[in-house]
């Protein structure tokens, strides 16, 4: 099947369009154009699903790609070439990725529109929504660096907009620009390594980035005394992780629930936190020769952790959710790290869809009780069967529980995990990483389902807000949305091999969706629809650069060998202890709060669940020490320097000097030039024209005179 450009832009184009009717005409429209920002996303859905059909049931499968390119303006003249080309790039990765985020932000976009209903902001929502969405679709089609990070950019600002978009609350201004802020950090870094690639190839599209790393051009270039391809991935991890909000830069998305809660499951789920691991997984290669693989799994350790700990204490729902997100992309990134990045990519999606249903589902709730505190609330399963239905069946599925998704996924990350830390002759330090994920897992089962019991179990714990909690009934706008991301928790939809790619064989696809092949197209060949996958490294050099990360050329499977008998292990002993932590996470939050006959450990431990609460005092280092005490400090010391030193001695100092020199000139000038120079020359002129007409008087008396005057004065000097 051949596509063109026209065949592929509405997935971008349709959502952009509904922005601008909704930015010029919206408040003209019924319902303030709410369904044209429906509508517009569906049409995204649509045209991704033909081209996700042909990936993954057609012709194309995982053997190809399509790449299509045009000239976004051309300044060339004479023999300088200054032209840049934009173009869309859809391999199997990218064709499941546009699938999920239309599917998830059309779901999202149907419940605003119950949501949003009659809120004073509502036509402000529907018009940034679907530019969001378009952010990331325009993000996922693109086919290099350059586009990627405009398309990153616009979402930097959509966030902005809707976190803060009840703007006269202060906490919702200051979150806004908290995460903008934040998130800026990172992307500043990005541009770095945006730069870096281009210096070295001249180019920053995936296919030539994928051809320069195949033919060794990264190699013998440093930069800064450092590997260049180690510079250049690094700083666009960094990026990565301000947008998906990894340790340290994950301080903005806890705060990022201030928005409405559909805008909160559009960042959450399949936007901005998306964003930095689909990058990290895009620019996976420079990572390998890079060698950044192990700092990235630390790095995703100490997030899944760290949040999950936070998580516990939050009496928020939607802080649970959020910092349950952190944990989440921690898991993802420690999937890239050790290499299994396929099942990376998995949780990317799994996570997407129970993470939106999470939010949604909380957005319900509060939206029935209006009320957020998880304290107040309890017995709410019969007031919203629904909501509870696809709220235990998400919490089930990110608890890691089997036959849902998030076993599959994170299971398959863990076994890695553990293979990479304990089993591969790495150095014993890292096996941190595998003992932070399975801790974290543990703890992502107790704290969801603590906020399942305190939600939906026991008796209400206040009687008012209970009382006067909507009842729910099946609607299409309000809980059709969360059924059907329900349905695609269940697990079977992901089931593969512990150590395969698997996907969808139940539904008899000739291929399996989670083949992500660590290769680059052709470059011969990028002008065709359709053009045959060419490896872009050998298993030699993938092996050499990430000893557990075997690449198979057959399978493109980049995770541990899976004929090697020790990740079958690691793999089986993985999934046994993450059903074990699981229903341990689940049970012991079970005896905490319904039977009660567990006491929390709170009371016992005040500091540390102090610190927990007020987030490791990230906020207090970065606000109170970094920024008020750091940088508003050398912004007053720079302050004077500017004023007390440069204005005063260099400024002011200088004015002085000019006044002074002005004194000297005007005297030099007055004295000097006027009075002895051009003045002066006039007196002498008159003076010897006096003493010229004395002596040239004419008179032979005179001149008698001053001859016996002359031979006197001679005479007497002789005699003298």
């Amino acid at each position: 099947m051949e596509y063109s450009i026209g065949s592929i832009a509405p997935i971008f184009l349709a959502p952009v369009l509904a922005f601008v009717i909704n930015a010029f005409f919206g408040r003209k429209l019924p319902r303030n154009g709410d369904w044209v920002a429906v509508l517009g996303v569906f049409i995204s859905f649509i045209f991704s699903a033909r081209i996700f059909g042909d990936f993954v049931f057609g012709n194309f499968a995982t053997d190809y790609y399509i790449h299509k390119t045009f000239t976004w303006f051309d300044l060339s003249f004479a023999d300088q070439i200054w032209k840049v080309d934009l173009g869309i790039y859809i391999d199997n990765m990218a064709a499941i990725m546009l699938l999920m985020v239309s599917g998830v932000a059309t779901l999202i976009h149907l419940f605003s529109t119950w949501y949003m209903d009659h809120d004073h902001r509502h036509g402000r929502f529907f018009t940034f929504l679907p530019l969001f969405t378009s952010g990331m679709l325009g993000l996922v089609l693109s086919d290099n660096l350059l586009a990627l990070f405009m398309f990153w950019e616009v979402m930097g600002f959509c966030s902005y907009s809707l976190i803060g978009i009840y703007y006269e609350k202060e906490e919702a201004g200051n979150a806004s620009i908290k995460a903008f802020m934040t998130t800026r950090v990172g992307d500043v870094f990005l541009l770095l390594g945006l730069v870096a690639v281009w210096m070295v190839i001249g180019s920053v599209t995936y296919t030539d980035i994928y051809a320069a790393i195949a033919n060794g051009s990264f190699e013998g270039k440093t930069v800064l005394g450092i590997s260049l391809a180690t510079f250049a991935g690094f700083c666009m991890f960094l990026g990565a992780m301000g947008k998906s909000a990894q340790f340290p830069l994950h301080v903005w998305l806890p705060d990022a629930m201030m928005g409405p809660t559909p805008g909160s499951a559009l960042i959450h789920a399949a936007t901005m936190v998306a964003a930095g691991v689909y990058l990290s997984l895009r620019m996976y290669p420079l990572m390998v020769i890079g060698d950044l693989t192990t700092f990235i799994a630390v790095i995703g350790a100490i997030t899944a952790f760290g949040a999950a700990t936070i998580a516990l204490v939050q009496t928020d729902i939607k802080a649970v959710l959020a910092f349950s997100t952190i944990s989440q992309l921690g898991y993802m990134m420690i999937g890239v790290g050790v290499g299994s990045y396929n099942a990376a990519f998995m949780h990317l999606i799994t996570h997407a869809v129970f993470k939106a249903c999470l939010f949604l589902s909380a957005g319900s709730v509060i939206h029935s009780i209006h009320e957020q505190q998880m304290p107040k609330m309890g017995g709410l399963r019969k007031k919203l069967p629904y909501t509870f239905i696809a709220m235990l069946c998400c919490s089930l599925a990110i608890a890691g529980v089997p036959f849902f998704s998030g076993f599959v996924s994170k299971d398959r990350i863990l076994g890695d995990a553990l293979y990479w830390g304990f089993m591969a002759g790495q150095n014993p330090m890292l096996a941190i990483v595998p003992i932070l994920g399975f801790a974290g897992a543990f703890l992502t089962a107790f704290y969801m389902f603590r906020m399942m019991f305190l939600t939906f179990f026991g008796k209400p714990r206040d009687q008012h807000i209970y009382d006067h909690a909507h009842d729910e009934h099946l609607s299409l706008t309000s809980n059709v949305p969360l059924l059907i991301l329900t349905v695609f928790t269940l697990g079977f939809w992901y089931a593969g091999s512990l150590t395969g790619q698997g996907f969808v064989k139940v539904m008899g696809a000739k291929t399996e969706w989670f083949k992500i092949l660590v290769e680059a197209p052709d470059v011969k060949k990028f002008a065709d629809s359709k053009s045959k996958i060419t490896p872009l490294v050998e298993p030699t050099t993938v092996t050499e650069k990430l000893p557990v990360a075997v690449y198979d050329h057959q399978t493109g499977y980049a995770g541990p060998n899976p004929d090697d008998h020790k990740i079958h292990t690691a793999h089986v002993v993985g999934a046994a202890a993450s059903v074990v932590i699981a229903f341990s996470g689940i049970f012991l939050a079970f005896l905490m709060y319904v039977k009660g006959s567990v006491k929390s450990p709170r009371s016992k431990f005040p500091g540390f669940v102090r610190t927990l609460q007020n987030r490791y005092y990230f906020d207090h280092v970065y606000v109170d020490i970094i920024i008020k005490k750091g940088l508003l400090g050398l912004n007053r010391f720079l302050a004077w320097v500017d004023m007390g030193l440069y204005d005063r001695y260099a400024v002011d100092g200088w004015a002085k000097v000019n006044r002074v020199m002005f004194k000297i000139a005007k005297w030099f000038d007055n004295v000097i030039i006027d009075a002895v120079g051009v003045d002066g020359t006039g007196v002498a002129v008159n003076l010897f024209n006096l003493v010229l007409r004395i002596v040239q008087s004419g008179k032979i008396q005179f001149y008698f005179i001053m001859l016996i005057v002359v031979l006197g004065s001679y005479i007497w000097t002789l005699n003298f």
